[in-house]
C-alpha cells in the first residue's frame, strides 16, 4: 500500500526586529507609538549588535535572548539617564516583551536587577502667594494671562488641560468646569475620540478666577476660553473647536502660554522665568501647608497614586519653622 508523504515546512523562529515591529503596529496613538519606538527599536538594535562595518547583524531569534541580556541592554542605553527616562524606557520594553509572551512566543522578561527607580523629589520651585498675587496684579499683564495664571493656581490643573477648555464648558455659578485629564480614557473603544467623548474630570476655582473670567469672556458665548491675539495664518488648518466663532481667533497653544509667563517673569533673559507647572505645584503645596489631607490633595490634583503626589508637596521654610515651634519650650504658652 503506497502512501503520500507531506513535508511539513518549518516555521522560522521569530526575530527580535520582527517582534518589535509587530508590537509597534498594534499601537494606535501617534504620541505613544513615537515614545515606544525610541525605547523598543534601540533595545532591539542593541540586542542584535553591529558588526565591524557598523551595520546591524542579522536579527537574532527572540527565543535566544535571555533576561540578563535585556537588563544589560537597558543599562547600556539608559543606565545614566534621568530616573523618569529610565522608568519610561524600561516600562516600554517590559510591555513589548509581555505582549510577545501573550502571543505565545518564547520571549524574555525585564530582570529584577533592572527594576523601576523611585523618582526623586521635585525640584520645581514653590512661588509664594505674595509673589503670585503681585505678578497677577501687574498693570502690564493682559487679562488673558492673568486669568490663566490665577486659574492654574486655584484649580491646581495642568496647563494643557485648561488650555483645552471652551467657554461653553464653564459652569460660572459652580466655579467649575470639566477637563480632559492627562491619560483620559475614551468612553468607547473607537479610536480618534473627540474631546467630549473622553472621560472628563472637574476642576474648581475660587474668587480670584471668578472675578477675572467675565472680563476675559466679555460677550463671547462659545469657542476656546484662551485665544491668541491674531487670526491663524493662511494654510493653517484648525478644527471647529479650536477657533472662536465670534472673532476667528485660534486657541492659545501651550508653547505660546509658556513663553508669555517666561517673558513676564524672566530675570536674566529668555528661559529664566517661571514655568507654567510652578503654579500648579505652588497651589498644591500651599494647600498642604494649610492642612489639606492627603486624600483631599489627591482629589484636587487628580493623581491616582499617593507616591506621585509627594513630589508636589514641599513645605516652605516658614511652614517648617511654624511646625517646629509646636514642640518648642514656649509651645504651651502660645496655645
Amino acid at each position: 500500500m503506497s502512501g503520500t508523504v507531506t513535508r511539513i515546512r518549518a516555521v522560522p523562529p521569530r526575530t527580535v526586529q520582527a517582534a518589535a515591529q509587530a508590537f509597534l503596529d498594534t499601537i494606535g496613538s501617534p504620541n505613544t507609538r513615537r515614545a515606544y519606538t525610541i525605547a523598543i527599536v534601540k533595545t532591539a538594535d542593541r540586542l542584535d549588535g553591529r558588526g565591524p562595518d557598523g551595520l546591524l547583524a542579522a536579527s537574532r531569534p527572540l527565543a535566544s535572548i535571555t533576561d540578563a541580556e535585556i537588563g544589560a541592554a537597558l543599562e547600556a542605553l539608559w543606565g545614566d539617564a534621568a530616573v523618569n527616562t529610565w522608568n519610561a524606557r524600561r516600562a516600554a520594553v517590559g510591555k513589548w516583551l509581555a505582549w510577545c509572551r501573550e502571543q505565545g512566543w518564547d520571549a524574555p522578561a525585564v530582570p529584577v536587577s533592572a527594576g523601576r527607580s523611585t523618582p526623586p523629589d521635585s525640584d520645581t520651585p514653590v512661588r509664594s502667594r505674595t509673589a503670585i498675587d503681585r505678578l497677577i496684579s501687574r498693570r502690564d499683564i493682559h487679562v488673558r494671562e492673568k486669568t490663566l495664571w490665577r486659574m492654574l493656581y486655584e484649580t491646581c490643573a495642568r496647563a494643557e488641560e485648561l488650555l483645552q477648555v471652551n467657554i461653553e464648558d464653564l459652569d460660572l455659578a459652580a466655579r467649575s468646569c470639566p477637563v480632559k485629564s492627562k491619560g483620559a480614557k475614551p468612553r468607547t473603544r473607537r479610536r480618534g475620540a473627540t474631546h467630549a467623548e473622553h472621560v472628563l474630570e472637574k476642576v474648581y476655582w475660587d474668587a480670584g478666577t471668578a472675578r477675572l473670567l467675565p472680563r476675559l469672556i466679555k460677550d463671547r458665548t462659545a469657542g476656546p476660553l484662551f485665544v491668541t491675539h491674531r487670526r491663524p495664518g493662511p494654510g493653517k488648518y484648525l478644527g471647529d473647536r479650536d477657533v472662536c466663532p465670534a472673532t476667528g481667533l485660534a486657541r492659545l497653544s501651550y508653547d505660546q502660554a509658556r513663553d508669555l509667563l517666561d517673558t513676564a517673569t524672566a530675570v536674566d533673559g529668555s528661559g529664566t522665568g517661571w514655568d507654567l507647572h510652578e503654579l500648579r505645584h505652588s497651589g498644591l503645596t500651599h494647600l498642604g501647608e494649610a492642612g489639606a489631607s492627603l486624600l483631599e490633595l489627591m482629589a484636587k490634583s487628580r493623581h491616582r497614586k499617593a507616591e506621585n503626589l509627594r513630589r508636589y508637596f514641599k513645605p516652605s521654610p516658614q511652614a517648617m519653622r511654624e511646625l517646629t515651634s509646636l514642640i518648642g519650650p514656649d509651645a504651651d504658652r502660645r496655645r
